[in-house]
């Protein structure tokens, strides 16, 4: 079971300027159209980029609307044992909806 945090936790982590890691594995030009400053490894690049994902701190990964992010959380998961891993629950679509200034 994968852990997931809502927009609205994650943009009181942003407020509290909390210390953790904000992974997008969306494309680049998803990215272009709508980013949140985090660290951009697509789905794609995961695994050849995963020296870039923090293992001593919550890492928050998104995506467009949860599910490549769920994805991506569930096999690090369950291929690496990473448990520093949460879903954002809706991804961009959820926190567009939450906070439509971005």
């Amino acid at each position: 079971m994968i852990k997931e945090i809502s927009v609205h936790e994650l943009k009181a982590m942003l407020d509290k300027k909390e210390d953790f890691q904000l992974i997008d594995v969306r494309e680049p030009y998803e990215n272009d159209e709508m980013n949140m400053h985090g660290l951009l490894i697509p789905m794609g690049d995961v695994i050849r980029e995963l020296d870039k994902i923090l293992k001593d701190k919550k890492v928050v990964i998104h995506c467009k609307s949860g599910v490549r992010s769920a994805n991506v959380v569930a096999y690090l998961q369950e291929k690496y044992g990473m448990q520093n891993l949460y879903n954002l629950k809706g991804g961009i679509i959820a926190w567009m909806s939450a906070f439509p200034k971005g």
